[in-house]
């Protein structure tokens, strides 16, 4: 720090504020994201889903309990990246967008986005979905179950790429 000081000393005013303001800027971001990272963690319940890998993680207390092969958004739909605590849950779902496609043991994050059983297992582990993250059914029961044990607001769902 002592020799970003004199660094800083030796350049011009104005030079000098704009690499003190990236430098708290890049101070400000860092500690942001450690906190973001260190609230979803703090969470009993974590379903991370990866995208690019096409699984689920779930870490239960602090523990990687299990990982799942999964489906997300197949070219031309969208699965949502970011961090959202479970909205609500609906054990019998069927889909009110698709023709009542089955959605069981779904998990709602974010609006209509949710974590559900899929009678499609063949294609988990590659993107099929319309933007849902799908499960085998048994593995959706074992998250839904869970999800109830520790509560929706106890459960946090991680999407990135």
């Amino acid at each position: 720090m002592l020799a970003l000081a004199i660094f800083a000393n030796a350049l011009p005013r104005i030079r000098r504020r704009n690499i003190m303001h990236r430098v708290t800027t890049a101070a400000f971001a860092a500690a942001f994201l450690c906190l973001l990272s260190l609230a979803a963690q703090a969470a009993p319940l974590i379903a991370k889903v990866d995208i690019s890998r096409q699984t689920m993680t779930v870490i239960y207390h602090g523990q990687v309990t299990y990982e799942w092969p999964v489906s997300t958004a197949r070219s031309g739909k969208y699965t949502p990246r970011g961090s959202w605590s479970a909205k609500w849950l609906s054990r019998h779902h069927k889909s009110s967008l698709y023709n009542n496609a089955p959605m069981p043991y779904s998990i709602f994050f974010n609006g209509n986005y949710a974590i559900h059983g899929t009678n499609q297992v063949s294609r988990l582990g590659q993107p099929a979905s319309a933007g849902c993250v799908r499960l085998h059914p048994e593995h959706a029961a074992v998250l839904f179950s869970l999800t109830q044990q520790v509560g929706k607001q106890n459960m946090q769902v991680v999407i990135q790429n």
